[in-house]
């Protein structure tokens, strides 16, 4: 017995009592290790988490200052703060737009002296600047003496002007405010520096910036106070202004995953003691889960950083460091190609699909682009239907050249969108290191001319950068600048007509009028030059208006022609275009039957519905409408049961393909046939020879035009045309 209680002290002396107190040691040991794990991973969430909303801020500084350079750097601007009666204009384009588009919560113009003549608060008050003028003034200050010492530091290739932004409290808003000059977008306006009017920009940075904060990046409880919050379940994170002054404190309640994992785990582990070792690896399995939770939840805020969230591809500011990288790493003896690409004809896409459809065709395009890269190759989505891609280590320009066409030619293959065969196309720009630079701004800047001279050079092709492009950018300011003068003078701008031939009887039914500029310097300049400027200038109704005038005064000589007038979609889009137009008919005394207008389809799938009742009120009047060069681009034969028109003009390219074997003639064929199904008249353009007129004719095509009848005259020539073709027939 004796014996027997001597084992039993011995076996807990010595094994029991040593195995409990290393157990309870162990469990000590993890228990606090648990803790500490916890706190640390609780740390780097805090950390990261502070660290992200600092971003955000610093970013929304720079993005207000971009919002403002979208109506800031602009000639109409630098007029209209000059005027007494442009308040209204102010407050839609530089006022409440902001507040509408950007959602900004104040903006205000001060002239050269600093006083308000614009404000615009979404906060009460009669005189809402006095509230910003304390944060304001400074900053305002600041950006005079940028301009005056000539200091383009704040500038980059992202920012055109200089500008001032801070923090500071604003009608009790902790809010960012931004100050830029309105400048000249074209520098023909001229300006005293340090003299221009100042636009002011306030966004503030509680209620509806923290609820998208809050939305956006998962933070829970989010809130601003003016003094920090020692609490110790919420995390505090200061505001302050530029001068070190600490405006106040965004507080939330942070997600602390340490935390979480010890809570569940604690009452787990004290209650099965025996099975320690098994707890211990449940803890680390659950800790580690928690851990690579956390590292998912930050790849995938790092990703939706760097990352397009549709086409998932590399976004601009992803771009940027991925140029930066290949430009360190490039390898002596190779080039680096950045490619800008921009889709044609996708406004289209969204106008008559939907921008669903749209977002499809992005997603195939950039698939198809993946299809065609290495892997080494970078392609990234800039916005909209911008794309670029940088390709490292490569031989030769060829090999650029290369890669672009067999880019352009896999997107000219259909796109199919809901059961709809979709086409577009894609121009591409390219800049090469170190034949075009080795900066990133350079070589995007470079790029981006390229780009834009292959758009105007027709689209669907590529252009290299040349240093001649920096020149013809000049060219194109100029001829803006000339056209502005020639619609002010009677001497430079000139209407031709070109006949339209009835193909049976080859007597001439009607023309059409096609404008002609002679530049007192340069000669002839082709409208394929012009027209375009002038559609993005804003001077293409100038332009019609003209036209019209021209065609319709001329027209006295011929009453049996009607006169057929090129309409550009943007001034369609004029709600007043049908008003004009019947005006200047009256006016004349011309027939309306008499008078047939031409666009093309992308006028007529204008999504606002100004184009379609322009266009019904000119029907009602008898005007008739053709839609011109069918066949191409985004036309279709299906659409066109759907399109209100009286007449196809059948498109030049398909003409000139006659006698090829690629099946033109079967194409032009099926839309005369389907043309004369739906009751339409057609016109075929660009015949240049007798087997293409007697093709056409024999297939039924109705009318002709071409050289082979006559080139675009002047008006005194028409009269001419008509006799001497009366006397062939006489003669015949």
């Amino acid at each position: 017995m004796l014996f027997s209680h001597a084992r039993s002290g011995r076996f807990l002396t010595r094994v029991v009592l040593p195995t409990l107190l290393g157990v309870g040691a162990l469990t000590v040991f993890v228990g606090g290790l648990l803790v500490w794990a916890g706190r640390e991973a609780d740390d780097v969430a805090l950390e990261r988490q502070a660290a992200l909303v600092t971003l955000v801020i610093a970013n929304l500084r720079e993005t207000i200052a971009h919002n403002q350079e979208s109506v800031t750097v602009w000639d109409d601007a630098v007029r209209a703060v000059e005027k007494e009666d442009a308040a209204e204009w102010i407050d839609y384009n530089l006022g409440s737009w902001m507040h509408t588009y950007f959602g900004h919560d104040g903006a205000y113009v001060l002239n050269p002296i600093d006083e308000p003549i614009y404000q615009f608060s979404t906060s009460p008050g009669n005189e809402p600047y006095r509230a910003v003028e304390a944060v304001a003034e400074p900053l305002v200050q600041s950006v005079r003496q940028q301009r005056r010492d000539g200091d383009e530091t704040s500038m980059s290739d992202r920012m055109l002007s200089q500008g001032a932004a801070d923090i500071g409290v604003i009608d009790g808003h902790p809010a960012v405010v931004s100050a830029k000059p309105i400048v000249s977008d074209t520098g023909e306006i001229e300006q005293t520096p340090g003299t221009e009017h100042v636009h002011v920009a306030v966004r503030y940075l509680d209620g509806d910036f923290l609820n998208r904060l809050e939305q956006d990046y998962l933070f829970s409880n989010m809130r601003f106070d003016w003094v920090e919050n020692t609490t110790g379940t919420l995390k505090s994170l200061p505001l302050t202004a530029a001068s070190g002054e600490t405006i106040g404190y965004f507080v939330w309640e942070p997600y602390r995953p340490g935390a979480a994992v010890v809570r569940k785990v604690a009452p787990a582990a004290a209650a099965i003691m025996t099975l320690l070792l098994l707890v211990i690896l449940a803890l680390l399995f659950l800790l580690d889960l928690r851990s690579r939770k956390l590292a998912d939840r930050d790849a995938r805020m790092k990703h939706l950083a760097l990352h397009d969230s549709l086409t998932e591809l590399p976004n601009r500011v992803h771009f940027h460091d991925q140029l930066e990288r290949a430009l360190r790493l490039r390898r002596d003896g190779h080039l680096l190609g950045v490619l800008y690409l921009d889709l044609d004809h996708f406004k289209q896409v969204n106008d008559t699909l939907g921008h669903p459809a749209g977002d499809a065709v992005l997603r195939e395009f950039a698939a198809r682009l993946k299809g065609l890269i290495r892997p080494s190759d970078t392609l990234s989505r800039l916005g909209g239907d911008e794309f670029t891609l940088i390709i490292p280590n490569v031989a030769t320009v060829e090999n650029l050249q290369t890669l672009s066409d067999r880019i352009i030619d896999a997107v000219r293959r259909p796109f199919f969108v809901s059961d709809h065969q979709v086409f577009v196309g894609v121009t591409i720009g390219i800049a090469v290191a170190p034949i075009d630079g080795e900066q990133r701004i350079e070589l995007c800047r470079k790029a981006d001319i390229a780009l834009y001279h292959a758009k105007n050079a027709g689209r669907g092709r590529y252009a290299i950068f040349g240093s001649e492009m920096d020149a013809m950018l000049q060219v194109r300011r100029d001829i803006e600048r000339d056209l502005r003068l020639a619609l002010q003078r009677t001497d430079q701008l000139e209407v031709y007509f070109q006949p339209l031939f009835r193909a049976s009887t080859q007597t001439i039914i009607g023309v059409e009028a096609l404008l002609r500029w002679r530049h007192p310097t340069n000669g002839w300049i082709s409208p394929d030059v012009f027209i375009p400027i002038a559609e993005e200038t804003g001077m293409i109704e100038a332009i019609g208006e003209f036209v019209l005038r021209s065609s319709c005064e001329a027209a006295r000589a011929w009453p049996e022609l009607c006169i057929a007038i090129n309409v550009s979609a943007i001034e369609l889009r004029n709600p007043v275009f049908a008003v004009k137009v019947a005006a200047r008919l009256l006016e004349f005394g011309f027939d309306p039957h008499r008078l047939e207008l031409e666009l093309t389809e992308s006028a007529l799938t204008d999504a606002s519905g100004v184009c379609d009742q322009n266009l019904r009120a000119l029907r009602e009047l008898g005007v008739r409408v053709a839609l011109d060069d069918f066949g191409t681009g985004f036309s279709s034969l299906g659409r066109l049961q759907k399109l209100e028109v009286d007449r196809i003009k059948i498109d030049r390219s398909f003409i000139n393909g006659f006698g090829r074997s690629n099946g033109d003639e079967a194409i032009v064929e099926a839309i005369v046939e389907l043309a004369r199904a739906r009751g339409l008249k057609t016109t075929a353009e660009g015949v240049e020879t007798a087997e293409q007129g007697d093709h056409l004719q024999a297939i039924g095509c109705d009318d002709l035009q071409g050289f082979l009848y006559s080139r675009p005259v002047p008006a005194k020539d028409i009269s001419a045309l008509m006799h001497r073709a009366h006397d062939l027939r006489q003669t015949a």
